[in-house]
């Protein structure tokens, strides 16, 4: 390829562009309802037609791409894959437009087929797993549903194309071939090397000096460099063994993404690898140990234990999260960063599903209270010794538990940061609002299964799109009487944010309620268990006033208190 060329020319007919599977699938993410944040689909577009707006006479400038030349006309992108892949999609989205208004001319007909697909022959390629979808999906468009799609990379694709797709529906002929113009003469730079250490090289000083990737990147990066300068006679197998571990990895990133980060997960993999909880900085301390002995053997058991952390936390967060009730629990509770490690080490020992649903259990109650409490204490200390214990030899889990009960109950100055005094004392006014859908959900529970024999707990997600209802209105309904009682100081300092007058509603049904009047949202109060409750507090006059809130706030936190 030319240092200076155009996106026609990248993806011109004789080009294939393949994102191998050791690299990043698909990331970029299309605006999310009730987000004002800007996305990386949007700003792609916002940008383009900014452009169409200047009218300007000079093109468009799609920055840098990285590639490493496999074969004559084959070329494995490096750096740059998620603008690429964006830029395939978007101009199959043109095409599909222009083919609703009229049929394509000559000059779109070859674009194309230079640019997209002639025959049987895709010119781009996206990452393995995702490509039979990305070639249904967006290529032909032989798949009209979304069925079947097993990553979140293939999720956004999918959603990457349908917002194109909806982008365009109004637009008129002119704007789609000046777009599809700007789009296929856009200028971009390139690089092409045939030595994939040179590659890599160069992916690491780019990326050192620009928007930085993730320390997962950069330490993968790291590793095939630090191979390619050392690894001798095993160079190529361990590369080999590099890259089919981490498309592994990546496979695993597309299934727990929205659940937990991959540099967390690289983090507690340091934890795990060094069997300390102080592991916290990836890139030096990884750094420190490729400079011990060139590091090669450093580089294969580290990325082995890269692998079985993300195998082990796709399962957790996955098929045992599923079937589980107390890794569900956990989870939902979330800011779990202090069990993680704990959990890891337990998957690694090949501990049963039903122990790491112990240790889940126990940690919960730590967690929340931590969460809670909201000490500056560290709690790493306090955890310190007992993880450290906890071994292949002596993975006994029943050390952590006594650990954890001692934490939950001592008075002892050093420790006594989460005991029951703290706790106490920490859930009588206003709280998270995550932490108190957590509290609310698990005392639902408690209610429903109240006089029932062997009752199935619900999982948190059976309630649709779940919110926090202020039962007595944060701001004083305008019409009086309203039955919430008087709203003085004390009323709304006190009382309005507190446990007591937090309630768990759907979505829709905290719209409709609204600042209704008492009586208007008590007859909606139906769905659940602590819902129907309500009446069982309201006073004699009919009021959900301090004294109201008071009485379910005592039951609740006396809940809290006895399980947590």
């Amino acid at each position: 390829m030319e240092p200076k060329t155009t996106i026609g020319e990248i993806l011109n007919g004789r080009n294939k562009v393949v994102v191998p599977s050791y690299q990043r699938a698909f990331a970029w993410e299309i605006p999310k309802e009730n987000r004002n944040r800007p996305t990386q689909v949007d700003i792609f577009i916002q940008d383009l037609e900014e452009y169409l707006k200047s009218n300007s006479t000079s093109s468009y400038y799609f920055g840098h791409f990285l590639f490493e030349k496999k074969g004559d006309f084959t070329f494995n992108i490096i750096d740059g894959q998620q603008r690429l892949t964006t830029i395939v999609i978007y101009l199959s989205a043109i095409f599909k437009r222009i083919t609703e208004i009229r049929d394509w001319t000559e000059d779109e007909e070859f674009l194309y087929q230079t640019m997209i697909k002639r025959r049987s022959t895709i010119h781009f390629e996206t990452v393995d797993y995702d490509n039979l979808l990305f070639k249904d999906y967006v290529i032909t468009q032989d798949k009209k549903d979304k069925n079947g799609i097993e990553t979140e990379s293939g999720k956004r694709i999918v959603a990457a194309f349908d917002y194109f797709n909806n982008a365009l529906k109004d637009k008129n002929e002119d704007y789609c071939t000046r777009m599809l113009k700007a789009v296929t003469t856009a200028v971009s730079t390139t690089h092409e090397v045939t030595d994939e250490s040179e590659a890599i090289q160069m992916f690491i000083f780019q990326n050192n000096r620009g928007k930085k990737p993730t320390n997962l990147e950069i330490i993968k990066a790291q590793f095939m460099y630090q191979v390619h300068l050392y690894g001798g006679d095993e160079k190529e197998a361990i590369i080999k063994d590099i890259k089919e571990r981490f498309e592994k990895i990546y496979k695993s990133i597309s299934s727990i993404e929205y659940k937990i980060s991959e540099d967390d997960v690289l983090t507690y993999t340091l934890r795990v690898h060094f069997n300390s909880l102080w592991e916290n900085n990836a890139v030096p301390r990884v750094n420190e140990e490729l400079a011990k002995n060139n590091g090669i053997e450093f580089v294969k058991e580290f990325t082995k234990s890269l692998a079985i952390s993300f195998e082990h936390l796709t399962r957790f967060f996955g098929k045992d999260e599923r079937e589980n009730f107390a890794i569900h629990s956990l989870i939902t509770l979330g800011g779990i960063g202090i069990a993680v490690p704990f959990i890891l080490k337990a998957y690694r020992f090949g501990l049963p599903t039903t122990t790491i649903a112990e240790l889940c259990q126990n940690f919960e109650a730590l967690v929340l209270r931590n969460r809670l409490i909201g000490t500056r204490a560290d709690i790493t200390s306090r955890l310190t010794e007992v993880y450290n214990k906890f071994t292949q030899e002596d993975s006994n889990i029943a050390g952590i538990i006594v650990r954890v009960n001692f934490l939950k109950s001592t008075e002892f100055g050093w420790w006594n940061h989460w005991n029951n005094t703290e706790l106490e004392r920490a859930i009588q006014g206003r709280l998270d609002h995550k932490v108190a859908k957590f509290i609310l959900w698990k005392y639902e529970n408690e209610l429903e299964s109240e006089g029932k024999s062997g009752y199935s707990a619900s999982r948190f997600n059976k309630i649709e799109n779940p919110e926090l209802e202020h039962l007595a209105p944060s701001t004083e309904p305008l019409v009086k009487p309203h039955g919430y009682g008087v709203y003085d100081d004390e009323f709304k300092n006190q009382y309005l944010n507190c446990l007591g007058n937090y309630l768990l509603l759907s979505k829709s049904h905290n719209c409709s309620v609204s600042n209704n009047h008492l009586k208007d949202k008590k007859e909606t109060y139906n769905h659940l268990a602590q819902q129907r409750e309500i009446k069982d507090f309201i006073t004699e006059s009919g009021l959900w006033d301090k004294e109201a809130i008071l009485n379910r706030k005592t039951k609740i936190v006396k809940f809290v208190m006895d399980n947590f």
